[in-house]
């Protein structure tokens, strides 16, 4: 190919514009930002099989109960909640949500005394609660650094409402994982009122600004500050002054919990006392210790008040990790799938045609639709052993369908005629986008359901898809037309 062939083909549009998006998805792997230390990798995210890192399957400790009843809803939901000591939900008119783990031959005596019975019973939580399970769980997860964290809900069969949750981190370690996402981050402050004895003052639903963690300088502990609502500051100087936290500090400890366990716990300090005599104090700190556990702890915490707690509680009832040392182990052995895979086709290519113009065009293009995936995948999700398979899959059949467009055009082993080409191309292209158009319904499916495995799978394969039909082919077309002249 001459060199004014090549210029008349990159300033074709369809050349160009895979051009383009090979150069873009290469910026978008190696230059935005810049990351040396990654080398070949770039910016790429890897899931857990490919990086390392932990899974965690928890169940919901909540039920839903169809009812039915003759009195007023709202004095059942009333009595459910003084028996239980739990938030009690209304999901419809004749569905309740109880945020606890209750047998149903526990629930039916409260619901006989309100004059209503039990028509159903699930465990399990309703959709509303689910999908703000997932919004805390992403919340927490990017305070990580995490982009795409596997969150799925699973509903076991038979049952209408989600009863686990299992998410996957990559890179994390299994007692951070256990530390952020495996509890339900319920922030709690109490005062002391006499001996070991507290009472209650707010949730940390009352706070509306989280600092980042700091070491105090004096006594080098690690702490992290924040900020109540207006509502939150009131009811924290009236609990300071109804227990006497103002006036005798000493006695009067103030404890600040998270999930059931003492982060902090200390006298109000000479300063704090004098202010919350005359007003409301909005802003406090809760010290976590020093030394890499207290950070490690005021992190934890940060990520809990920021992203506020889960509606209902969790227990891990699974988990597992895989080691980053074995994470790396599969990055190589995928590496060394593809390019094997690639030199197969080459060469099955090659015995086919038996001419290099063909077979290099052919495998430039097919390489070129990788990398355009991987820098579509470098922004939206993290490559996983399903989605690599996707990718594999879609060297074969891209191919596949550069072979199509070879033999259609090819005619006696010559190019043909223009117009006889552009027929044939285009007979060509209509093959080509009808099994396109199969392969996008069959994945379509598989892509929309929150399967874990399977999505990345079909998401990459209708990606490889769109790409092929909407670039790679008619690129692909003008470059085969060009050689074929020769």
């Amino acid at each position: 190919m001459n060199r004014e062939t090549l210029i008349n083909l990159v300033k074709d549009w369809r050349v160009a514009l895979l051009l383009l998006l090979v150069i873009g998805s290469l910026v978008g792997i190696y230059l935005t930002p810049p990351n040396p230390e990654k080398g070949l990798e770039g910016n790429l995210q890897f899931g857990l099989d490919l990086e390392g890192g932990s899974w965690l399957q928890m169940e919901f400790q909540s039920v839903v109960v169809a009812y039915s009843t003759d009195g007023s809803v709202e004095d059942l939901v009333e009595n459910l909640q003084k028996t239980l000591e739990v938030d009690v939900i209304q999901i419809d008119e004749n569905h309740l949500e109880i945020r606890k783990t209750v047998s149903r031959a526990d629930l039916e005596p409260i619901f006989a005394a309100s004059n209503a019975s039990i028509v159903t019973y699930q465990e399990g939580v309703s959709a509303f609660t689910a999908d703000d399970v997932k919004r805390i769980l992403s919340e927490k997860v990017n305070a990580l650094g995490m982009q795409d964290a596997r969150i799925n809900l699973l509903t076991p069969t038979g049952s209408e409402y989600p009863q686990y949750v299992r998410i996957e981190l990559a890179g994390v370690d299994m007692t951070t994982a256990q530390e952020i996402v495996g509890k339900q981050g319920m922030f709690e402050i109490r005062i002391q009122t006499t001996g070991n004895e507290t009472e209650h003052v707010l949730y940390g639903d009352q706070i509306i600004s989280v600092g980042v963690p700091q070491r105090d300088p004096a006594t080098q502990e690690w702490g992290v500050g924040f900020s109540f609502t207006d509502a939150g500051a009131e009811a924290f100087r009236d609990a300071a002054l109804k227990y006497g936290a103002v006036d005798n500090p000493r006695n009067h400890n103030l404890v600040m919990i998270l999930d059931n366990k003492t982060v902090y716990s200390a006298p109000l300090s000479g300063g704090l006392a004098s202010e919350l005599r005359s007003a409301p104090v909005r802003s406090l700190s809760a010290s976590t210790g020093i030394g890499d556990a207290g950070l490690d702890d005021a992190m934890a915490l940060e990520i809990h008040l920021r992203a506020g707690a889960l509606p209902v509680n969790v227990d891990v009832v699974g988990s597992g990790s895989v080691p980053a040392a074995l994470g790396e182990q599969f990055k190589v052995t995928v590496l060394l799938a593809g390019i094997i895979a690639l030199l197969a086709v080459g060469v099955v290519i090659y015995y086919r045609y038996r001419e290099p113009s063909i077979v290099l065009p052919m495998l430039l293009v097919n390489v070129s639709e990788i990398v355009i995936l991987l820098g579509i995948s470098r922004f939206i999700m993290q490559l996983d052993l399903a989605t690599i398979a996707g990718l594999i899959a879609v060297v074969g059949t891209g191919i596949d369908q550069l072979v199509i467009i070879t033999d259609e055009v090819l005619h006696e082993g010559r190019v043909p005629s223009r117009n006889l080409y552009i027929k044939r191309y285009e007979r060509a292209l209509g093959i080509i986008v009808i099994s396109a158009a199969m392969a996008f319904i069959a994945m379509l499916p598989l892509a929309l359901m929150d399967l874990s495995t399977l999505r990345g799978f079909a998401i990459i394969t209708i990606l490889g898809v769109l790409i092929g039909v909407l670039v790679t082919r008619p690129a692909y077309g003008k470059v085969i037309m060009a050689i074929l002249s020769k």
